[in-house]
């Protein structure tokens, strides 16, 4: 049984602490171009859902007119309201904007139960339908970095309820040259495959993200990537074994070969030091479904880079105006 609506805007609660509280998010918005910078009087509102036993925190920029809604997905290391300057891409800014803290990030935990990549995606599919209760509206999604698999997953799960999916990554992290990427260190992708000896129990041990995860290259501005580095609710947090072993070892939920819709725009960084480009072009170019390929120049993992992101604003522009989800 999916999980109820959440709050409508201007009936919700939000509950200390939130992000006009925790401000560490502000250190982030530097790095992007002025015209996509958050302030705390510009934020996303915030929301609170109950999902299966946990308070999900939700951002969102209410637009009733808007022709379509967009949820934003984020990875491993990152959350939510990190993903916001996109939102202010003018290719999106008429679009309805939500971006959910998956659970173990941001502020949204886990309820001290055993998380999984199954549990996200089905966090995802359970937002997409009480969205569908509010309204109609086409559903886009956008997944960053990791985030980008997600989408696709959730898309390919949705039974139509997803009108379109922009991934900025596509990397398959069964494959052991994807997983030597990802790792903090390459000769930990030789140990991956221990995970799955892990004893239950032990699942729920809890280790740094960056013991794991190769967060020094999520972005290829330096400061930048310390700050994801020492986020105690992103990249400086900690992740249970049981739910990395799951990351790593879930395969697509559909094939690339019958993936059958939505469209879908894959916008990959040029200059990604963490998952190369053709790292995902070796799973988008089996896709059956339509698909577009988009270059974001000059751009690292989590794009940042002015000409990435003029080049993203293009690309997500195009592929809304060719599916019929722009005005």
């Amino acid at each position: 049984m999916r999980s109820s609506a959440p709050p409508t805007p201007g009936s919700a609660t939000v509950v200390d602490p939130g992000y006009r509280d925790q401000l560490y998010w502000l250190r982030y918005q530097d790095f992007f171009p002025g015209a996509l910078r958050l302030t705390q009087e510009n934020a996303p509102a915030e929301q609170w859902w109950s999902w299966r036993g946990m308070s999900v925190h939700v951002d969102r920029v209410a637009r009733a007119g808007a022709p379509a809604k967009l949820i934003a997905l984020h990875g491993i290391g990152t959350y939510g309201r990190m993903l916001a300057p996109y939102g202010r891409l003018p290719s999106l800014a008429d679009l309805e904007f939500i971006a959910p803290d998956l659970p173990g990030f941001g502020l949204t935990g886990t309820g001290r139960r055993p998380i999984t990549y199954r549990d996200w995606m089905s966090c995802v599919l359970d937002l997409i339908d009480a969205e569908r209760v509010r309204d109609d509206r086409p559903i886009v999604l956008l997944g960053i970095s990791t985030g980008g698999r997600l989408a696709y997953d959730v898309a390919a799960c949705a039974a139509g309820a997803v009108a379109g999916v922009i991934a900025t990554c596509l990397a398959d992290p069964r494959r052991d040259e994807v997983r030597r990427r990802l790792a903090a260190r390459p000769e930990m992708a030789r140990w991956a495959g221990l995970l799955s000896l892990v004893p239950k129990p032990l699942g729920m041990t809890r280790v740094p993200v960056h013991w794991l995860a190769n967060i020094a290259a999520v972005s290829n501005h330096a400061q930048f990537a310390n700050l994801v580095w020492a986020d105690a609710i992103g990249g400086g947090g900690w992740l249970p074994l049981g739910f990395v072993r799951s990351c790593l070892a879930s395969p697509p939920a559909v094939p690339p070969e019958r993936f059958a819709g939505p469209p879908l725009l894959l916008a990959h960084p040029a200059e990604d030091r963490w998952t190369p480009p053709l790292l995902s072009r070796q799973f988008f170019d089996r896709l059956a479904a339509p698909a577009r390929c988009a270059p974001l120049s000059g751009a690292g993992h989590l794009p940042v880079e002015e000409s990435g992101l003029a080049d993203l604003d293009r690309a997500i522009r195009d592929f809304l105006d060719e599916f019929g989800l722009q005005r």
